[in-house]
């Protein structure tokens, strides 16, 4: 029987994130600012997935996440899984899940929210966790999973 091969190489240390929805894999290295660091960041979509049919996996070299941030990732990939890799091995392994209040990170549906023509933080409260759904603190509209836009 031939030996299984990676289709994506092992970090030493560092952080994968696995079980992203292959749509979704620019809105989580969005969300995470990923565009923005210097550590080596390899990323492969369209791959096979039990699960998911097609899933995306991003690893991070020598970079670890603070639970906040990585929860918010839970908005476009409620069944990620994280693991902390330290000299090749997983240390530890985590489950997102959606936060009670998101920030910054979403743009509220509503075209006459003060957030879509003034200089103000989104905010919001999540009124479902399963099918995410979030209710503007400003507007009290809420924007539905079908409707988020990542900012």
């Amino acid at each position: 029987m031939k030996e299984p091969k990676l289709s994506v190489s092992a970090i030493q240390n560092g952080t994968v994130i696995d079980h992203i929805p292959a749509k979704n894999l620019f809105k989580v290295i969005q969300i995470l600012g990923l565009d923005h660091i210097d550590s080596q960041i390899t990323f492969g979509t369209n791959l096979e997935s039990k699960k998911l049919g097609r899933k995306a996996i991003i690893k991070i070299s020598d970079k670890f996440f603070e639970d906040a941030d990585i929860n918010r990732i839970a908005l476009v990939a409620p069944e990620a899984k994280l693991n902390i890799i330290r000299d090749y091995e997983v240390i530890e392994k985590k489950v997102v899940e959606v936060p009670d209040t998101i920030i910054g990170i979403a743009r509220c549906m509503n075209p006459k929210c003060i957030t879509n023509f003034e200089s103000v933080v989104t905010r919001f409260r999540v009124v479902s966790k399963k099918l995410v759904s979030l209710r503007c603190h400003y507007c009290e509209k809420i924007t539905s999973q079908e409707n988020l836009q990542i900012i």
